[in-house]
């Protein structure tokens, strides 16, 4: 299992309700009533957010367009006033994955200069070796499998798909990991999504946070042995 894919907000980085801060704000600016688009944010929590928009506004790109814009503005405005911090123990998780010989992928449903915010904000540009956002992998975020195989072609870490560990605090995420294949679907339990939400979309673990990943995998490789 020495492919490991993550998601960032709400998995290894502490959400604390940014997203839905940075939806708010952004409907705001366009003049919408963020009221009654919450609940969708909510069920959607993973996705690439253009296709948030998308949705929202009926397939006007012009104005998908314009509430990303906004909503990514907003969230580097979060980012750089302080409000991101590593999931309790994320970081010295991935130093344990990588000191077991794994390939550790960082991705999200951000925008890339957002993605590239958080990882500053954080100090994180030089701990893993790749990162990823939907354009990385041509444009289709999640529930697609398109990162997930992304990670796989770019690392070359692994043979057969079923040596992924995909780990995520989504629906979303989870069904990113089924369809891409992953031997490993791990729910965690630090953001957006419940066990039982996580468990209906496919997850084969679920986790109280990524802190405890490098046990899960270990002692998976070994009952598999």
């Amino acid at each position: 299992m020495n492919l490991v894919v993550l998601d960032m907000a709400g998995t290894t980085v502490a959400d604390r309700g940014l997203v839905e801060q940075a939806f708010t704000a952004a409907a705001e600016r366009l003049g919408e009533d963020p009221a009654t688009m919450i609940d969708y944010v909510r069920a959607t929590m993973g996705e690439s957010k253009i296709s948030v928009f998308r949705h929202l506004f009926g397939g006007d790109e012009t104005r998908a367009q314009q509430a990303n814009l906004a909503f990514e503005a907003a969230y580097g405005e979060l980012v750089s006033g302080g409000l991101v911090a590593p999931v309790p123990g994320a970081a010295e998780a991935i130093a344990r994955l990588k000191d077991q010989g794994r390939t550790v992928v960082l991705t999200t449903g951000f925008a890339r200069v957002t993605q590239d915010a958080i990882l500053d904000a954080l100090g994180w540009r030089d701990l893993v070796e790749l990162t990823l956002c939907p354009a990385d992998a041509g444009g289709r975020g999640r529930p697609h499998p398109d990162m997930v195989l992304a990670a796989f072609l770019r690392t070359g870490a692994v043979d057969d798909v079923r040596q992924i560990v995909v780990a995520g605090d989504t629906s979303y995420d989870m069904l990113s990991g089924v369809r891409s294949g992953a031997g490993i679907v791990a729910g965690v339990l630090t953001g957006a999504h419940d066990e039982t939400a996580l468990k209906e979309h496919g997850a084969t673990h679920v986790l109280a946070s990524v802190a405890e990943l490098p046990s899960l995998t270990g002692a998976y490789e070994g009952r598999t042995a």
